[in-house]
């Protein structure tokens, strides 16, 4: 809406730190005062961290006012590698990590690896394929989630309206959904442009560099 205050404009920062490891598949980041390790999988567009990912963990951690995730239900769809999850859990979420069943196994990985001994609520990795199932596996009389998070989750894909569907299931009155992505085609614009004529949608920042938008979405009060 025209009210809302304009997006700040961010650069993502470089938040990750020179590899020391000799194998070219992992990265470390630093975020929250902890580093985290992230192996990447050359196999599937889940396994490597896109640049949406990068600007929604340093939006999280830096406005940690504006969305206290502590002891908050934190949903993500299209966890991918898991950094977004890492990063809420370590932000002190209960966390939920969702994703196609090939892609969770190194999600599992890397959020085991990043969260074990660690002082926080133990997070949970889940398959969840947009639109399949979701009454059946998340049945709303019992998950209600205060965040969904989504990075990267709109590319040339054909699960477009399962994704769009996803979304509106999970969110409820009181939801906010946090959503960054690189917008790079016309059907990316339309995907938002659907967004937000069902949801009440602010641009909350823009990296320009990356070309990444990072939205927040909540349900209509009617």
């Amino acid at each position: 809406s025209l009210t809302d205050p304009p997006p700040v404009i961010l650069k993502i920062l470089q938040n990750w730190v020179p590899r020391v490891s000799p194998y070219f598949d992992k990265e470390h980041y630093t975020y929250a005062g902890h580093q985290i390790v992230i192996q990447e999988s050359i196999e599937h567009f889940g396994a490597v961290v896109w640049p949406g990912a990068l600007a929604l963990s340093q939006y999280l951690e830096s406005n940690q006012e504006q969305f206290n995730l502590k002891d908050k239900k934190v949903l993500e769809i299209g966890a991918g590698t898991g950094l977004v999850s890492i990063v809420a859990c370590l932000l002190g979420a209960y966390v939920t990590a969702t994703d196609v069943p090939e892609v969770l196994e190194n999600l599992s990985y890397n959020i085991s690896r990043n969260t074990k001994n660690m002082n926080m609520h133990k997070p949970e990795v889940r398959k969840l394929v947009w639109g399949e199932d979701l009454n059946e596996d998340f049945p709303v009389s019992t998950y209600h989630y205060d965040f969904i998070l989504a990075t990267d989750v709109v590319y040339h894909h054909a699960a477009l309206d399962a994704l769009l569907a996803t979304m509106v299931y999970f969110c409820k009155p009181g939801t906010v959904l946090l959503w960054a992505n690189k917008f790079r085609f016309s059907t990316d614009y339309e995907f938002l442009e659907k967004v937000c004529n069902i949801f009440n949608t602010t641009i909350l920042a823009e990296f320009p560099e990356s070309n990444v938008k990072l939205l927040k979405a909540t349900v209509r009060e009617n």
